[in-house]
């Protein structure tokens, strides 16, 4: 196992062989994916984390395995990775996400692991700005962007270009940012 980093509760870890049943699960579960226009099966989710393998080692930076230190269970993925997806990001933008497997909603997690990535962002690899983004209806999401003290940017709110138009509920995505020196405001104000 090669650790990313850690939180108390959870480890930030590549992905191995024997998280690709939780992984699928996580990736074809109707409430996880509830705002996506698609599922994935168990060999598209085992392309899919090849693909997030292949980007963490070549990048540094990708949806890492999200692991609960108390039983080892996989309880999803947290990450920070370049994205192009919304037209008034400048290149090379970063985005934070996270996907949790029900079971573990409810529980901070998704909160505690993002606020870790946000810290490895700014603190240890130098970003300005990063960005997280969801369905307007997706509120579960868009209150961790607000507990994690990012803004929403309505001015950047997009249209994001792999949903097909035959999804046209899912298509439309707000945008949250925070930069370094609202991140150094918070760190100094907590």
């Amino acid at each position: 196992m090669t650790m990313i980093t850690q939180t108390p509760r959870l480890l930030i870890r590549n992905w191995r062989p024997d998280d690709l049943d939780p992984f699928w699960r996580l990736n074809s579960d109707e409430t996880v994916m509830e705002f996506f226009p698609m599922r994935r099966n168990r060999t598209e989710s085992a392309d899919m984390m090849a693909r997030l393998t292949e980007m963490i080692a070549t990048t540094g930076y990708g949806f890492f395995a999200l692991e609960q230190k108390s039983d080892s269970a996989l309880v999803g993925f947290v990450g920070l990775a370049r994205t192009d997806l919304a037209p008034a990001l400048p290149t090379g933008a970063v985005e934070v996400g996270w996907r949790l497997l029900p079971d573990y909603w409810g529980s901070g997690y998704a909160t505690e692991s993002a606020h870790r990535m946000l810290r490895l962002g700014f603190e240890e690899r130098g970003l300005s700005e990063i960005v997280s983004f969801a369905v307007e209806k997706n509120t579960r999401s868009t209150a961790v962007m607000r507990r994690l003290g990012m803004t929403r940017a309505p001015d950047r709110d997009f249209d994001h270009p792999r949903v097909p138009d035959t999804h046209p509920h899912l298509k439309r995505h707000v945008l949250h940012a925070m930069t370094s020196d609202q991140w150094r405001t918070i760190r100094e104000n907590s």
